[in-house]
């Protein structure tokens, strides 16, 4: 939520944007049981077949779960999808969540630090991931969490298969993280807490960082902090290495055909397998100093005063592990530097 897909469309930051309007709309929508759905008894099977799960709690928490139009909805027009980084940034880097991630920051300095040392990962970036996801808690999404992963693996085909498997990943956080399968909120994606963990990544990377016997991320931001530092450790942050930086083309007309081929394409941002020699070549030089053989990802932007290049390192291949959007990252590495410069100032 391989671990690297874990978080794909899950931790959009469109979950903040378009929960705020959860309420309102849940409460307009006909509330069908989904134990009455044509999938509900495969899917019962299946869960007696792989889990040692009672069969009438199971009946009764999909009795309970209803469909949501407006959760299919939100996930067919992610923003990551549907805006420009001139669009994208202005929502994310904004006076009020950088002044409101300075007095997160402070309240928790002594746990943002320790994360820091015991995972190698920038305090600023954990940071700037809480930020960009809820507001450092504020927007933690209002849809219960089995009514979202049930519309998703009944009613989505295009990704059924795994909110399915997401929903079994769920029926886990019962014994193993004491969550109440019934009340339980988060985004339409079913993501929840601080961080907007998937049930999936919610297993394999919370952790108990005030070692108080529980993995709480839904209400407990020092577990949410030490988890999201967890995350990008297991995921390849490299500690003190460098994120990105913008880049201009001072190239010729022949280098103009080359930069082409070396810009990241699709959706989808892959791991760095340029040099920065080899992009140098095409006439994109980086404002900062890089070692040649380092391995990059080139990109480009639309931003509001026009065309924007970047060289991406591993670390920021590693924020779209997070969520798969280049927009995404950077949107968390600005906010990140922001918030860094005015908290070392």
């Amino acid at each position: 939520m391989q671990r690297t897909k874990k978080l794909t469309l899950l931790h959009s930051a469109a979950f903040g944007l378009l929960g705020l309007l959860a309420t309102t709309t849940q409460s307009n929508e006909q509330a069908d049981s989904y134990l009455d759905h044509p999938k509900a008894q495969a899917f019962i099977a299946e869960v007696q077949a792989e889990q040692n799960y009672p069969k009438e709690k199971l009946e009764a928490l999909l009795a309970s779960a209803s469909k949501r139009q407006s959760i299919l909805d939100a996930i067919s027009r992610p923003a990551e999808k549907t805006k420009t980084w001139a669009e994208y940034r202005p929502i994310f880097l904004t006076q009020d969540r950088i002044d409101k991630g300075l007095e997160f920051y402070r309240q928790h300095e002594d746990t943002f630090k320790r994360a820091e040392q015991s995972f190698g990962v920038s305090r600023f970036v954990i940071l700037a991931i809480i930020g960009v996801e809820t507001r450092y808690g504020k927007h933690k999404g209002s849809y219960r969490v089995v009514d979202s992963l049930a519309t998703l693996a009944f009613d989505y085909p295009p990704r059924s298969p795994f909110f399915r498997s997401e929903l079994k990943h769920f029926l886990q956080l019962e014994q193993e993280a004491g969550i109440d399968l019934m009340s339980a909120k988060g985004s339409y994606a079913g993501a929840m807490g601080f961080g907007q963990f998937i049930s999936s990544s919610y297993r394999h990377y919370a952790v108990d960082f005030d070692n108080d016997g529980h993995r709480d991320l839904i209400n407990n931001p020092v577990d949410a902090i030490g988890s999201v530092a967890n995350y990008f450790k297991e995921h390849g942050w490299q500690q003190g290495k460098p994120v990105a930086s913008l880049a201009r083309f001072l190239g010729d007309e022949e280098q103009q055909a080359q930069l082409d081929s070396v810009l990241s394409k699709g959706p989808k941002p892959q791991k760095p397998q340029l040099t920065i020699m080899e992009i140098k070549q095409a006439g994109l030089i980086a404002d900062a100093d890089y070692d040649d053989e380092e391995k990059a990802t080139a990109m480009v932007f639309e931003g509001a005063e026009g065309t924007e290049y970047w060289i991406g390192l591993q670390n920021f291949y590693v924020i779209t592990r997070y969520n798969h959007s280049p927009l995404y990252a950077m949107a968390v590495y600005q906010l990140s530097e922001e918030l860094k410069k005015r908290l070392s100032s």
